[in-house]
């Protein structure tokens, strides 16, 4: 009966075994058991990857030996790509390491170079040394003929290596489900950016048209045909979602401002990046290293009024600030060095607003602060200078001696002056209760809901060049600095065309625990004395005890 017994319990188990690998076949579960929640994708990424018909095949060029903070991202990027490939098993992914793919290190770092993948040197200390190292934080998604690159390491101004890991272990999220969707999904929201009104250059907005490329249709529009068929041209605006209006220098008419009131008012939407003083760094490039700081009248103070914001003509001098770059020395020796400079305002923000959330500080170039006036439009103050601020009147006297000069710290008492302020909800007209300067169809005096951005500084979205080549968005070429200028203007158009999904990823929070180097190098000893010598201690007493009972035991 015994053994008819056992026997049950064995074919019992054998059963249960059998019904639970059946099962699993049709029920799949994973379970995060992390306090962050890292490991449990968004709804959005798993609405994107279930639509993941064909394979997608990633290549990440994590692959070798990594200093411990960066194997973190490693590790990480490889869990990530495991929960999409349990998701969708058309997501596929292989990491490769790019110094084997080419002779040498030198070689593999030129090769990505040239496809805009540039490499990052990271230090590596080990006993008190330091030493650099060369990784590729990058991968490629790949789906048909298609392909999107892919940055997996961010690089934020004055962080440590373990402050950039974290930060881009919190975007890795974002990062790949962003590929997926320009892989998968076509374009359909336009964007029309403004010309004819003296903005800047295509050269100096190259990078973040570019940038805008990858998610919208962008093209150019001009109001010059207003004067003849205003009508026509606010039809012609009205097939754009939204309008970018680069630093405008050339004042509006009337009919100029009446064609984009309306725009507004019928539910457009618009990015305007602009300012009230005539002044830039270029300008301070002559022999003497003056310019003078004098309001400008662009013919927009009772547009922005009307909707409740005021441009002062002011400038905002900010202790917390970008450097400026100046060269020294004869034309075979020269050199650029930083110096303060209090007109680069570097901003902050306390705002939970997802366009602000999680992204490196945003530079200004004498910007102007925003004055917020009470009506019903809902207005999310953005980006502000630091509380060490003083606002200066205009017209004024610059010159690049100012940075010789020691600053009076006791005068910097304005507080935190707005400097980006978004506008949501229905718009009063700029022409309400006045004379409209032409006839159209269907004129409105209150807008549909709808949004408008306002930032005191065209430069913002100004990139650099180099031999005529544009340089990235926000990126510092002498001091290898990456300012949050895309990033910025890039997540206020995913906010404002209601992309905002994808907002919520980039602003996914995860906290990774570091050990600390000094203290390892500190407590080294006490812990390995801990971890290794201390068990080998009581592994001995209790033997050396087994061996005295057992002596005693069988002596007697």
């Amino acid at each position: 009966m015994k053994n008819i017994s056992a026997y049950k319990s064995i074919l019992l188990s054998i059963a249960l075994l059998i019904l639970l690998n059946i099962a699993s076949t049709f029920y799949f579960e994973r379970f995060d058991l992390t306090q962050d929640n890292r490991y449990t994708l968004a709804k959005s990424s798993k609405n994107i990857i279930s639509d993941v018909d064909n394979p997608i095949v990633i290549d990440v060029f994590l692959d070798g030996n990594f200093p411990p903070e960066f194997r973190r991202l490693q590790n990480e990027t490889r869990q990530l790509l495991e929960e999409f490939a349990a998701y969708n098993t058309n997501i596929k992914f292989e990491f490769v390491n790019p110094i084997n793919e080419y002779p040498n290190a030198k070689k593999a770092a030129e090769e990505f170079y040239k496809l805009g993948m540039p490499p990052a040197r990271v230090s590596v200390k080990e006993n008190g040394q330091s030493e650099e190292t060369v990784i590729f934080p990058w991968a490629i998604a790949n789906l048909g003929k298609k392909s999107v690159k892919i940055e997996l390491l961010k690089n934020n101004t004055g962080s440590t290596d373990e402050e950039r890991v974290t930060n881009s272990v919190q975007q890795l999220e974002y990062g790949f489900i962003d590929a997926f969707q320009k892989l998968l999904y076509p374009k359909s929201k336009k964007i029309a950016v403004m010309r004819g009104n003296g903005e800047l250059s295509d050269a100096y907005i190259a990078d973040f048209i570019k940038t805008l490329q990858q998610y919208y249709f962008i093209a150019p529009f001009t109001l010059d045909s207003v004067a003849k068929n205003p009508q026509k041209t606010l039809q012609n605006l009205q097939k754009f979602d939204l309008i970018l209006e680069p630093k405008p220098t050339i004042p509006y008419s009337e009919k100029e401002k009446y064609v984009l009131d309306q725009y507004l008012m019928n539910g457009g939407k618009a990015v305007w990046l602009t300012e009230n003083v005539a002044i830039d760094k270029d300008s301070l490039l002559n022999p003497s290293g003056t310019a003078f700081a004098i309001p400008k009248n662009l013919n927009l103070l009772d547009y922005f009024f009307s909707y409740g914001i005021r441009i002062n003509p002011d400038l905002v001098n900010d202790l917390y600030s970008a450097p400026i770059i100046l060269a020294s020395g004869n034309q075979g020796n020269t050199r650029f060095n930083p110096y303060p400079w209090f007109y680069s305002p570097l901003t902050s923000s306390t705002s939970n607003n997802p366009i602000v959330s999680n992204i490196e500080a945003v530079k200004f170039d004498f910007a102007n602060p925003i004055d917020t006036l009470a009506n019903g439009v809902k207005k999310t103050i953005l980006l502000s200078s630091s509380p060490r601020t003083k606002v200066e009147g205009t017209p004024r006297k610059i010159s690049l001696a100012m940075v010789g000069e020691k600053p009076a710290i006791q005068t910097y008492t304005d507080g935190e002056q707005a400097l980006a302020v978004l506008l949501e909800g229905n718009f009063s007209s700029v022409y309400k209760n006045r004379i409209k300067p032409f006839k159209i169809k269907a004129s409105k005096d209150n807008s549909k809901n709808t949004q408008l951005l306002v930032v005191s500084d065209g430069d913002v979205i100004k990139n650099e060049l180099q031999k005529g080549r544009p340089l990235p968005l926000g990126f510092q070429r002498y001091t290898g600095k990456t300012y949050g200028n895309k990033t910025f203007l890039l997540n206020a158009i995913n906010y404002m065309l209601d992309d905002r999904d994808l907002l919520k990823l980039r602003s996914k929070e995860i906290k990774i625990p570091f050990l600390d180097p000094q203290k390892i190098k500190n407590q080294r000893f006490k812990w390995q004395f801990i971890t290794i010598g201390l068990p080998l201690a009581i592994l001995g007493i209790c033997a050396m005890l087994f061996l005295w009972i057992r002596t005693k035991r069988y002596k007697k």
